[in-house]
């Protein structure tokens, strides 16, 4: 039996299978954090430098492993802490179960030091289930439900644990009496398979359709070889939004690869192009990206209800799991013996390739960005995993990185914010210590939180068989996703006061506290700084001084896109001459064969 409250607490967790929980202490859970020591090897702490880190662990735990991931952090400012994690879980829908401390019962109310309404302010954040805990004899079914509902729902929810609440006598078995609630453990989920009527509909729309796009995402990460199936069946190419990026490998010659403003030119003319759109596991939020309404028929599958036909108007939508749905639509579907329309894709993506090889190879000042990523794709271990920080690197991920069968990778999608990557990477490895990681980060995200990443990093390495995680950090003293989208969104030059970022020596840090740190600003030397970083016995950081002025391209410019760059120019960059130069370079790129 549980001697008090936090005891229980903890054993409960236990019996859901928790195992990792990511936090930082503080005395608002001074009591759970002593049940935790007591708890004798049944979980392992990671001590985070900060609580945004931790719910961004937690997050890269449930994406990289398909469990809960769990964040412990204490009342008021530690909560508070943790919200930009659990948006980024909660947009991903990923389940992750925060706990949270809250000041003692008796103060709540007395405006009390550090005393913060935390119902309300998770109730967004974990609109499925917030709930605080006033009796021991509540403890068991809100832990219950809180893990049952992350589980279910794929959401983030939340636990309160007022402080002296967690030093009372526990409660395992509520009084058999009026007004309790009697839980208990366990979720399996269900296999959710659309009806025969709706798979015969959809099956209809599909043979129909002489040119058929298919677009996967993060719903399709454990449905590779259905997806497969179907695309060659129907003679389609398959388009992938960035949470997808692992769905399918990018050797398959008909995978044009991403899609949107960081995607390819063979993705934009495959959805421009299509009669049919199967669209398979993503939420991909860019309807221009997509056909044109009334262009083409349109077939969806999602687990999830609220996610069909709000991206393009479909004629059938399926609801489901992606591999099952697959599966049982695979004998309905006619192989299409006309294959001049997937003959066509390919051509489109095998020239792509030798484009995208051209743009890598440009001169940059020092460095191409790109040429960074084109030189690490083909030395990446098998069963790599990536985490991609959200900036222009971003793009390079999505465009030059070529997906392997059995690599994994991820990014911030529906959130985009930065400061992911380095938290995620140790997330991943945690979940893996056996599979190198390599996290991609510009100076903007490793100075806003990557550099307090790396320190947890130092800590914590050596628990890891295999010791191999990279930080890449592109550093070019700019803020330039952001500018880049300022001269093509808004017609606006760079602002220096807000997008010039200072020199700080990402490699010399890494060395500080105790990791490895290569710096490279020669491109000639690019692919034996990335040998060394993949043959080091520890941790790295890989500093590459990359040109701020190389531009990341949408798949298309639109008019609009085209009129604000020329009133950047005509208002005067202080980047001008850098960036017509280049712009031109990479557009005569695209436009020439090869």
């Amino acid at each position: 039996m549980a001697s008090n409250v936090s005891d229980f607490f903890w054993k409960r967790m236990s019996e859901w299978g928790v195992r990792r929980i990511f936090g930082y202490p503080g005395d608002g859970i001074n009591g759970l954090m002593g049940g935790l020591a007591r708890a004798k090897g049944k979980f392992e702490f990671i001590q985070a430098r900060h609580e945004e880190l931790a719910a961004f662990m937690a997050c890269a735990h449930a994406k990289f492993t398909g469990e809960v991931g769990v964040c412990l952090a204490t009342s008021g400012p530690g909560a508070i802490h943790l919200l930009n994690g659990l948006y980024d879980a909660r947009l991903d829908h990923q389940p992750v179960v925060a706990i949270v401390g809250q000041q003692a019962r008796t103060a709540l109310g007395g405006h009390y030091q550090q005393e913060v309404d935390l119902k309300n302010l998770f109730k967004d954040v974990a609109g499925e289930f917030v709930e605080m805990a006033t009796e021991p004899a509540q403890v068991r079914h809100i832990i219950d439900r809180a893990m049952r509902i992350a589980i279910a729902e794929r959401t983030v929810t939340c636990i309160i644990m007022p402080n002296d609440l967690q030093e009372l006598a526990a409660v395992e078995t509520p009084p058999r009496a009026h007004g309790t609630v009697h839980s208990g453990i366990g979720y399996s989920a269900p296999r959710v398979v659309p009806t025969d009527a709706d798979l015969a509909r959809a099956a209809d729309a599909l043979n129909a359709g002489k040119k058929v796009a298919m677009l996967v995402g993060a719903g399709a990460l454990q449905a590779t070889d259905e997806v497969i199936e179907i695309a060659d069946l129907l003679g389609a190419g398959i388009a992938k939004a960035l949470l997808g990026k692992a769905a399918v490998p990018d050797d398959l010659p008909y995978v044009t690869g991403s899609i949107g403003l960081l995607g390819t030119r063979p993705s934009y003319e495959m959805m421009n192009d299509c009669d049919t759109l199967l669209m398979v596991g993503s939420g991909f939020p860019y309807s221009e990206f997509l056909p044109e309404e009334g262009q083409a028929r349109g077939v969806q599958i999602d687990i999830d209800p609220k996610m069909l036909s709000i991206r393009y108007p479909m004629e059938v939508n399926l609801v489901g799991d992606s591999a099952t749905t697959l599966r049982a639509l695979a004998p309905l579907i006619k192989r299409k013996s006309d294959r001049s329309w997937r003959e066509k894709i390919e051509k489109n993506v095998k020239e792509w390739w030798k484009t995208l090889e051209a743009i890598a190879h440009e001169a940059g000042e020092p460095i191409n960005p790109q040429r960074v990523f084109w030189e690490l794709s083909p030395k990446v271990p098998d069963g790599c995993i990536f985490a991609a920080d959200s900036g222009s690197g971003t793009n390079w991920y999505a465009r030059d990185i070529k997906m392997r069968r059995g690599m994994m990778g991820s990014v911030s999608g529906g959130l985009a914010t930065m400061g992911c990557g380095v938290p995620y990477a140790i997330g991943a490895k945690f979940a893996h210590p056996d599979r190198p990681v390599i996290a991609m980060v510009g100076d903007g995200a490793m100075q806003m939180n990557g550099m307090n990443g790396l320190i947890t990093i130092a800590k914590y390495w050596e628990r890891w068989s295999d010791p191999r995680l990279i930080v890449l950090v592109l550093n070019n003293q700019d803020l330039n996703q952001v500018t880049w989208e300022m001269r093509a969104m808004t017609g606006d030059p760079k602002f220096e006061a807000s997008q010039s970022l200072p020199d700080v020596h990402y490699a010399r840090y890494a060395e500080l506290v105790g990791l490895k740190g290569i710096f490279c600003d020669d491109p000639e030397k690019i692919a034996a700084c990335w040998d060394e970083a993949l043959a080091s016995r520890i941790p790295v950081v890989l500093e590459m001084k990359t040109d701020p002025d190389i531009p990341p391209l949408p798949p298309h410019i639109t008019l609009k896109q085209a009129k604000a760059f020329a009133s950047t120019l005509w208002q005067g960059d202080p980047n001008e001459a850098g960036i017509i130069r280049k712009t031109i370079k990479e557009f005569a790129d695209e436009l020439l064969p090869h």
